[in-house]
């Protein structure tokens, strides 16, 4: 077969992809490879004749193999520009075809969201850049809604694909299409959409609503599974009657024990008829076999997160399955910055981030006070300020816990002080002042705790005082007193996460409100994932909360909201005094 070389950097890890993860049980890689041969051919100058042969890919009649290859992008959460990016991915296909492969392009759901690209533009960015990447198809997975129903069927209209879903519902009947049948190289593929039935819980529940709080939306999730089976049954067996050789299912739905009955291994155990089920939602990079409820084997690939891996299955000029698997680039540099990739998609990326970077310097409020992290009085042995806010009580920590309750609507909000990172000065406040407070990104969950599991917290929150400790909790909708005269005594497990208290409490008069704290009551608690579901500072207590709203909200657009909306732009005396409002009270 002849073979028109186009872009010899990612051919390079095509070539050496293909080899080492076809159906494989785990990912492998070729990218230290690929990146070898690009500092080869800047030696040999080969690096020249690669773009001069780009330039002029349009000119050159590409002879055609007879074979093809399904690409899968899942998870990208607005990771544009990172691992592979989509300007790398762009590059992958580019030269698939060049080499005469025909390319079918999809994407299982989650990629606009995540990052302030996404959230500045409603998702607008990324689907303009996703028709710039030319997907021929896509699923909504959970994140997809996380702007509300409206903006996000304004998306869809946007798109230059369709979306595909077989268990997305409106009062019972089908939103989109369940299945797509595209006809390539004489053979007719079937594309069966899933979106998990969790998207309940992990988007916001009020979406799926109509004005009388009922649900109107749904995605087919009832406890025995079966009537979700039954929808992706449906599906398959009608493409197959349209006349598909081979059913791709496109799945947002893990390999999380959370989401059982509907992983994929439960929806491939009680199904059959598909091939090649490419799966998302979890951010794993499993490829595994398994079989389906008559013993066949179906192969499942998932490709991870942040545009970290390519899903691929190639078809080949007989017309038979050749490979599946996953090409990946593990490395901190991505793509299109360490191969220098220039191409329309690239210019796309940079246009969005520009328009990006305008955003930063909008002002969005103002604020009639100063907003501290820091001691305004009080200075360490060297001079230098006090983080007050790992220690203490501050009118920035007050509006941080406020904005978390009031915007996720839970009875109670933590925050923990070292994931709030700058001041909040007087005047004008820009989108780039509230990213610098909130630079992570964290994602802003709901759960169901006890009043035993936020006494375990704020204790441990409390055990470095007067000491700075980056779990210091700031709070919103309670109060409380610590008494540092005692001496923390709560225990740590082998790795420094909290397990328990051994003796007297610091932490006392917690009031819920007016009301003193039950610790045998059920209350809803909401903070960052990082605090209730990473461990992060320690907290280990709410392992097993219930989970009300999962994962729904970034952290800074949840305070640049509050701002906006509930404070209409203004900032003004209720945060005036530096050491808040009394809600945390040391003794």
């Amino acid at each position: 077969m002849k073979k028109k070389i186009i872009a010899m950097v990612m051919t390079a890890i095509i070539a050496v992809g293909a080899a080492g993860c076809a159906q494989t049980a785990t990912p492998q890689t070729g990218t230290e490879t690929a990146a070898g041969q690009q500092e080869e051919n800047k030696e040999t100058g080969e690096a020249a004749e690669i773009k001069e042969s780009t330039d002029s890919a349009e000119a050159v009649e590409v002879e055609k193999n007879g074979e093809t290859y399904i690409l899968c992008t899942s998870d990208v959460h607005c990771g544009v520009d990172q691992g592979f990016g989509y300007a790398g991915l762009s590059q992958v296909r580019d030269s698939l075809e060049a080499q005469g492969y025909e390319v079918i392009l999809i994407d299982d759901g989650d990629s606009i969201q995540g990052e302030p690209m996404g959230a500045f533009t409603k998702g607008e960015s990324i689907i303009k850049l996703m028709n710039t990447v030319g997907y021929d198809v896509a699923i909504p997975g959970n994140h997809e809604f996380d702007y509300g129903m409206d903006r996000f069927f304004e998306l869809t209209e946007m798109a230059d694909f369709p979306y595909i879903s077989c268990n997305f519902n409106h009062k019972g009947e089908p939103v989109f299409e369940p299945y797509l049948i595209k006809e390539v190289n004489g053979l007719k593929l079937g594309f069966v959409g899933i979106t998990t039935p969790e998207t309940i819980s992990s988007s916001t529940p009020a979406y799926f609503m109509d004005e009388s709080g009922e649900y109107v939306y749904g995605f087919m999730g009832d406890e025995s599974g079966k009537e979700l089976y039954d929808a992706v049954q449906k599906a398959v067996d009608s493409a197959r009657s349209d006349g598909a050789v081979y059913v791709y299912v496109m799945a947002h739905l893990g390999n999380e024990a959370k989401c059982e009955p509907w992983t994929y291994a439960d929806v491939i155990s009680h199904t059959n008829g598909i091939d090649v089920f490419f799966d998302g939602h979890s951010h794993d990079t499993d490829i595994i076999k398994m079989k389906n409820k008559d013993g066949e084997e179906v192969i499942r690939v998932a490709v991870g997160t942040k545009m970290s891996h390519i899903g691929y299955s190639l078809i080949n000029a007989d017309g038979e399955i050749d490979s599946t698997g996953s090409w990946s680039w593990p490395n901190k540099i991505s793509a299109p910055k360490l191969l220098s990739i220039e191409n329309a998609v690239k210019d796309s990326v940079d246009a969005e981030k520009a328009n990006y970077s305008e955003i930063l310097d909008e002002v969005i409020a103002t604020s009639d006070v100063e907003l501290i992290i820091y001691d305004p009085e009080e200075k360490n042995e060297n001079g230098d300020p006090i983080r007050m806010i790992r220690r203490a009580e501050t009118n920035l920590g007050d509006l941080v816990a406020d904005a978390y309750r009031l915007q996720m609507g839970a009875d109670v909000a933590i925050a923990n002080g070292g994931s709030i990172r700058v001041n909040i000065d007087k005047g004008d406040i820009t989108y780039g002042n509230i990213l610098k407070v909130h630079p992570y990104g964290n994602m802003m969950s709901v759960v169901e705790v006890t009043g035993q599991n936020i006494l375990d917290a704020l204790e441990w929150g409390a055990a470095e005082v007067p000491g700075e400790n980056g779990g210091f909790l700031q709070v919103s909708g309670m109060t409380y007193e610590i008494d540092s005269s005692v001496d923390s005594t709560c225990t740590r497990d082998e790795n420094g996460m909290f397990s328990g208290v051994s003796g007297k409490r610091r932490v006392k008069n917690v009031m819920i409100g007016d009301e003193p704290l039950d610790p045998q009551r059920t209350y809803t608690l909401t903070t960052n994932n990082y605090t209730l579901f990473e461990h992060g500072d320690g907290f280990t207590m709410f392992d097993d909360a219930k989970v009300i709203e999962d994962s729904t909200r970034l952290d800074n657009q949840v305070l640049i909201d509050y701002i906006k909306d509930t404070l209409n732009g203004t900032i003004g005396e209720a945060y005036a005094d530096p050491y808040g409002d009394g809600r945390i009270v040391i003794k």
